[in-house]
């Protein structure tokens, strides 16, 4: 090797060590004011590491065997869920595009041209050509190092915005359920109090035929008989569209699915909730927010290299000759290699306006983390205090139950002696099934309640779980490496789980 390839190779290695350098600010998390407890959790128990309290299959809390056989077709049957599978494997697709720009482009072909020159010159031309050409972009202020940093920031929100689609899901299952459920609860008392009035109906008869009884009573009797019976007929009406709507969660047909009838009469689980800087870590949409933060970090980097030149290294070789039988011999041989300055001298102001474009962009997805956050706060105070109040509404509502009870045996009994009209009976039979109704509408309240807790908790999920950097850019058999969102598969009613994921801990820059 000459002394003129040394400078060329020593001009090289300079510019891949200058290369270590990146222009753009480092990212640092966003500030936001966290609050040491909740406003809510008076009385409420504190998460301690030794509690058994939400985990990612947070649902077998409530010990009911149906929800859990449904909550697990959540993963392979819900299209959203598909789609936001799909989403991240694109997103994961991006950061290997990305990576691929550290290492040379290299191309190869061949290709024959023949010539033919105006009369009087030299006559016909062959050229048989092999070449090989490769091209290098030196990182020099780190364009290529800040793009893997936002694609792999914006892989790593897919994945977290996949598990906030899954909570969701989930979690509105779980509503739907127990509101499926209440209704049942509904459907019984009110099934039971039908029966109830048609004894009375006939008891009423009984006297009207006997004399002691008006034939107003028979007709008020009646009334409240059809009017219970339709009431009775209105709660199905709800029940079909949960039913419906639970069939659409899991991927399944409304035609091909139905619930068996089954009175709620569940309580609703003790969950433990902890501090609220825990959200930061334990909410799958909080973690996607900042990672879009760190994704817009990287985006200012990749406007601000755009301000220096680019350099690469090019260089080509291979076989020319001017006949077939000398193409691929050693003295058709060419060679060239050389490094290559480019640098933009004028656009008009394009890389200054999108570098502004950028930071306000950024400015905007800080904004829409502290935002995030900040609903999850509420969202967790909200359902602290619905399931308080509606902790003390049922008790009360509990002894207005049995209050309404007391009050129809004891009106029933007046009117068979006579010393009341039966529209007082009508009166506490219609009051007491009323509380009875409220009170099964109270326990289906906390119940929704609870689940939308353990949402806003996030689901027993960790930002942990997400994907690392190293998971982004393996590779495994021809396919990226596993990150435990697997490919979803559209197979119903067949219920299967999906692996969990795992990373190592997030390094900031």
């Amino acid at each position: 090797m000459n002394r003129k390839h040394v400078r060329i190779v020593v001009l090289a290695a300079t510019l891949a060590l200058l290369g270590a350098c990146a222009v753009g600010p480092d990212y640092v998390r966003p500030t936001i004011k966290v609050p040491t407890d909740f406003k809510e959790m008076n009385g409420w128990k504190v998460a301690e590491p030794k509690d058994d309290g939400v985990r990612g299959t947070w649902w077998e809390l409530f010990n009911d065997p149906l929800l859990n056989t449904l909550e697990e077709q959540v993963n392979i049957s819900n299209q959203n869920v598909v789609a936001a599978e799909a989403q991240f494997r694109a997103a994961r697709a991006l950061v290997q595009a990305a990576r691929s720009s550290y290492f040379p482009t290299v191309t190869a072909g061949a290709s024959f041209t023949r010539s033919n020159k105006p009369s009087g010159l030299a006559g016909n031309t062959k050229v048989y050509s092999l070449p090989v050409e490769a091209s290098w972009e030196a990182d020099v202020w780190g364009r290529i190092r800040r793009t893997v940093e936002a694609n792999e920031a914006s892989a790593q929100a897919s994945a977290a915005d996949l598990e906030a689609t899954r909570l969701s899901v989930r979690a509105e299952l779980a509503q739907d359920y127990f509101q499926l459920r209440a209704l049942d609860a509904q459907k019984g008392l009110l099934d039971s109090a039908v029966v109830d009035y048609q004894r009375s109906l006939e008891l009423t008869k009984n006297r009207y035929a006997s004399g002691v009884a008006a034939k107003s009573d028979i007709l008020q009797a009646e009334t409240l008989l059809k009017t219970t019976e339709a009431q009775a007929l209105d709660v199905g009406v709800q029940r079909a569209q949960l039913e419906h709507a639970i069939a659409l969660l899991i991927g399944t047909p409304a035609s091909l699915f139905s619930i068996p009838v089954v009175p709620l009469t569940a309580i609703p689980p003790v969950i433990p909730v902890g501090v609220p800087s825990e959200l930061l870590e334990r909410r799958p949409d909080i973690a996607a927010a900042e990672r879009r933060v760190a994704a817009g970090n990287a985006e200012i980097g990749v406007a601000k290299a755009a301000f220096f030149p680019a350099v690469t290294l090019g260089a080509s070789g291979g076989f020319q000759a001017s006949d077939l039988a000398s193409w691929l011999m050693w003295p058709s041989r060419f060679w060239a290699i050389g490094p290559a300055i480019l640098e933009t001298v004028f656009d008009g102001g394009l890389r200054r306006a999108q570098t502004d474009q950028v930071r306000a962009t950024y400015d905007a997805d800080v904004a829409s983390y502290r935002q995030t956050v900040l609903t999850g706060f509420q969202e967790v105070e909200d359902n602290l205090a619905a399931l308080r109040i509606l902790d003390e509404e049922a008790r009360v509502q509990d002894e207005a139950v049995q209050a309404a009870r007391q009050s129809v045996t004891l009106t029933t009994n007046q009117y068979k002696a006579g010393i009341v009209n039966y529209l007082d009976v009508v009166t506490v039979e219609v009051i007491a099934l009323s509380n009875e109704r409220t009170a099964a509408n109270i326990l289906g309240n906390r119940m929704s309640a609870s689940v939308l807790l353990i949402k806003a908790l996030g689901g027993g999920w960790n930002a942990s779980a997400l994907p690392s950097v190293h998971d982004l850019a393996g590779m495994k058999d021809g396919r990226p490496a596993s990150t435990g969102s697997e490919s979803v598969s559209v197979n119903f009613p067949v219920a299967a789980a999906v692996p969990g994921e795992r990373r190592a801990s997030h390094t900031e820059r």
